[in-house]
């Protein structure tokens, strides 16, 4: 089955906000939960969004998280790359 590109985008949008009440970070399978695809379809759909500024990647060395920009305590860290 293949997503709708902007389709899924406005998901995980809407998806993230609902939830950054109680996190700003999350791990990929919430984001593939969100979409409720399987990892590899996911994959292609978060990267572009990163790629388009609206999702951010974070990483602590051990650990891989995204999260919309601009939330969270790290987003003054974010643009200090």
């Amino acid at each position: 089955m293949a997503l709708d590109y902007e389709e899924s985008k406005q998901k995980i949008v809407e998806g993230l906000e609902k939830k950054s009440k109680s996190k700003s970070k999350f791990y990929f399978s919430d984001l593939a939960k969100i979409l409720e695809v399987k990892p590899r379809e996911a994959k292609k759909i978060v990267n572009q969004m990163i790629e388009e500024g609206i999702l951010v990647y974070w990483s602590s060395g051990s650990t891989s998280m995204y999260g919309l920009k601009g939330a969270g305590k790290q987003t003054a860290a974010e643009h200090e790359e």
